[in-house]
């Protein structure tokens, strides 16, 4: 697998490496799934996390471990999905607003897990090079994800928040296809933000949750 660490071309001065390139391109491509709410954003998602686990594994036990989690919570994304189907009125998932509780819970466990993993990744620094910030990314990543997989609009807010963070440390990291491809989500994220809360809205509150 080292070629995956490899570069693959060099653009505007940055040197873009093939598991970088491939792995975002399949992220891009789940999220854009995951706006048409397609079930299969789940596989892309998980096989977008394999690729990197293959690149980082042995090197950077960090950032493999991290892959690890997203492929974990894709599965359950899938599974969420898959007894969702057929509850929108168009035959796929339903989508909807969290209430309260659920923002007020995942934003507990936003924060708590951002200070724990950060805290983390400070006592081992081989797992990160940027403990505090790659903390948020992953733990943001996360619960984005599972709001996701619970057909929760909010997956977009949260999304939007990792972004304010991911494009600039990419860049400053040297993963520019990273930092472009988010900028790319940005736009995706504004619009699936605006289909999703049209598509709310046409539901009762609560119809349709996926319990």
């Amino acid at each position: 697998m080292n070629w995956l660490n490899s570069e693959a071309f060099t653009a505007f001065g940055q040197h873009i490496i093939w598991s970088d390139m491939i792995g975002n391109v399949f992220g891009l491509v789940a999220l854009a799934l995951g706006w048409r709410r397609s079930v299969w954003t789940w596989p892309v998602q998980f096989l977008a996390g394999l690729i990197l686990f293959g690149a980082f594994f042995g090197h950077l036990t960090g950032s493999a471990g991290k892959q690890v989690v997203v492929m974990l919570v894709a599965l359950y994304g899938w599974w969420q999905w898959q007894r969702g189907k057929g509850q929108g009125a168009d035959g796929h998932i339903a989508v909807r607003f969290a209430t309260w509780r659920e923002r007020a819970a995942m934003t507990v466990a936003a924060a708590a897990g951002t200070v724990a993993v950060a805290l983390l990744f400070t006592a081992y620094p081989s797992l990160s090079w940027d403990p505090w910030p790659d903390a948020y990314i992953f733990v943001g990543t996360v619960v984005a994800m599972y709001a996701q997989a619970r057909g929760m609009v909010e997956f977009w807010f949260a999304w939007l928040l990792v972004d304010l963070v991911g494009v600039p440390l990419n860049f400053a990291n040297g993963y520019a296809f990273s930092g472009f491809v988010y900028v790319i989500y940005g736009a995706l994220v504004l619009w699936g933000l605006r289909d999703w809360w049209l598509r709310s809205r046409t539901a009762a509150p609560l119809e349709g949750a996926m319990t």
